[in-house]
C-alpha cells in the first residue's frame, strides 16, 4: 500500500485581530472614534518581519490599522504595541481635526475681544502632541502659540484660561505682576490654575 504525500499547508493569512485591551501602564484607551464622530479604526492587522529588529511602525488603510512588528516580539508585547500605535494614530487624527475645524481660532478671537480689546495678533495657533511638561507655550518673537492636546480632555473653562495665559504673553513675555494682571482679567484664573496644579502641571509657557 503506497502512502500518499500530505497536501501542502497553505501559508497563513495576515493576522486580523480584534482591538486589544489597553496597556495597564498607560491607562484606559481613548475612544475609537475621531473628533469628527467617524469610526477611525475598524480592524487591526499585524505584520511581522524577521528583518525588523527593534522598530515598530503603523499605518491606516481604509479603517484597517496595519502594525509592523519584529518577528521575535512576544504576544504580550504585541498587544501593548498594537494598542499604543492605535492610540498614537487616533491622537494625531484628533489633533488634525481640531486644528482644521477652526474652533480653536474662533475661541482665541473671542478671548482676544473679551479680555484684550481685540488688539492681539498671532501667527499660528495649534494643538500639539509633544508638550508633556506644560499645557501651553508662546514664542513671542514669531507669535506662534501651541497648546497641549491633553487640554482637549479638560473642561472648556480650563482651555480658555490657558488661551488667555498664552495670549497675554504676546504683550508681556515674562510672568511679572503686569503679566498676571492681564491674565486675571479672566475670572476663572485661580480656579483653572488650581485644576491644572491638581493635574500635576501648571502652565508656565
Amino acid at each position: 500500500m503506497t502512502r500518499s504525500s500530505p497536501a501542502p499547508v497553505p501559508a497563513p493569512a495576515p493576522a486580523q485581530l480584534p482591538l486589544p485591551s489597553y496597556d495597564p501602564a498607560e491607562g484606559p484607551p481613548t475612544s475609537t472614534r475621531e473628533a469628527g464622530g467617524a469610526v477611525l479604526v475598524h480592524s487591526v492587522e499585524v505584520r511581522r518581519s524577521a528583518r525588523r529588529k527593534r522598530t515598530v511602525a503603523a499605518r491606516l488603510e481604509a479603517g484597517n490599522l496595519i502594525v509592523f512588528l519584529p518577528a521575535r516580539m512576544s504576544q504580550a508585547e504585541e498587544a501593548v504595541w498594537v494598542e499604543r500605535m492605535r492610540r498614537r494614530l487616533e491622537s494625531r487624527e484628533r489633533r488634525r481635526h481640531q486644528n482644521s475645524s477652526g474652533e480653536l481660532e474662533r475661541r482665541a478671537q473671542e478671548m482676544n475681544k473679551r479680555y484684550f480689546g481685540g488688539k492681539l495678533k498671532w501667527s499660528s495657533l495649534n494643538y500639539v502632541g509633544n508638550q508633556n511638561s506644560r499645557y501651553g507655550s508662546c514664542t513671542v518673537g514669531t507669535g506662534a502659540i501651541r497648546l497641549s492636546e491633553s487640554l482637549l480632555d479638560m473642561p472648556g473653562w480650563v482651555r480658555d484660561y490657558v488661551l488667555v495665559h498664552e495670549l497675554a504673553h504676546l504683550l508681556v513675555p515674562n510672568h511679572s505682576p503686569k503679566f498676571w494682571a492681564l491674565v486675571e482679567r479672566y475670572p476663572l484664573t485661580e480656579r483653572a490654575r488650581g485644576y491644572l496644579i491638581a493635574k500635576g502641571v501648571e502652565t508656565e509657557g
